[in-house]
């Protein structure tokens, strides 16, 4: 994920960052499976989504915090 990438991502809603982290896991599942099978040309795009979803969960968790200090 690139540095604008990221920085979109800051700017998004909680619902949008939802949608996209089960998109992420999707992707993660089809790799894990297309791995097992031996299909999966691209082994290090295992470990890109992986941290794609740790960098939206954390996203996530910093407006979680940040709406808590607003209300």
């Amino acid at each position: 994920m690139k540095t604008k990438e990221k920085n979109d991502l800051h700017t998004k809603s909680i619902v949008e960052l939802r949608t996209m982290l089960k998109t992420a896991k999707d992707a993660v599942f089809t790799a894990k499976l297309e791995k097992s099978q031996n299909k999966l040309k691209n082994t290090s795009s295992l470990s890109l989504k992986r941290k794609e979803i740790a960098q939206i969960l954390s996203i996530m968790k910093e407006k979680e915090i940040e709406n808590a200090k607003n209300i």
